[in-house]
């Protein structure tokens, strides 16, 4: 059963994780290099994340500054940057490109809170999918006499405490990063 209980954690951690990761790419009228970090740039034919071709900084609320290794690659992490759908537009000298954060309208606000609910929505899905496959093992382990029905009982209560964790976890994220949308 302990086995179970981790492979069921285990993909629960996993998909929060992967909720936080999408939450930081989310523009929030605030400037920060999590909004651009992990944008693909197609640099010597391959896609790279842009942290990994410039220093990244927001030095002011509403700016961000891109500063590339290689000033040969400023074309592509424009063009990147231009090409995903964050709905700034660059502007460069040449040596460093700038990344001015307009303001967010009350509508766009809306439509973003929106977003995370959704992202939220998947999310809880996935981690009720690991309960599920959790409890399935339980019941397979259980008729094959490996689980007595007490342990698969208490097993299936683990897992739904875990399955409550971790959706409080999620409605946390939620209402932290919906805060912080409508205050930017």
């Amino acid at each position: 059963m302990d086995e179970i209980l981790l492979d069921v954690e285990e993909k629960m951690e996993g998909a929060v994780e992967y909720l936080r990761k999408e939450f930081r790419g989310l523009r929030t009228g605030r400037a920060s290099g999590a909004l651009v970090e992990h944008i693909k740039v197609e640099y010597y034919g391959s896609p790279t994340d842009l942290r990994q071709l410039a220093t990244i900084s927001a030095p002011e609320a509403n700016l961000i500054i891109i500063k590339p290794f290689d000033p040969s690659g400023l074309k592509d992490i424009e063009r990147a940057i231009q090409a995903s759908n964050l709905g700034i537009t660059p502007g460069t000298d040449g040596k460093v490109i700038r990344l001015v954060v307009p303001p967010l309208s009350i509508e766009r606000r809306n439509q973003l809170a929106g977003q995370v609910k959704k992202m939220a929505e998947a999310t809880r899905v996935a981690i009720r999918n690991a309960r599920r496959d959790g409890n399935k093992d339980a019941e397979k382990k259980q008729k094959a006499s490996e689980l007595t029905e007490d342990e698969a009982k208490k097993g299936k209560d683990d897992i739904q405490k875990l399955t409550d964790q971790y959706e409080k976890n999620v409605t946390e994220l939620v209402d932290a990063k919906t805060r912080e949308i409508q205050e930017s």
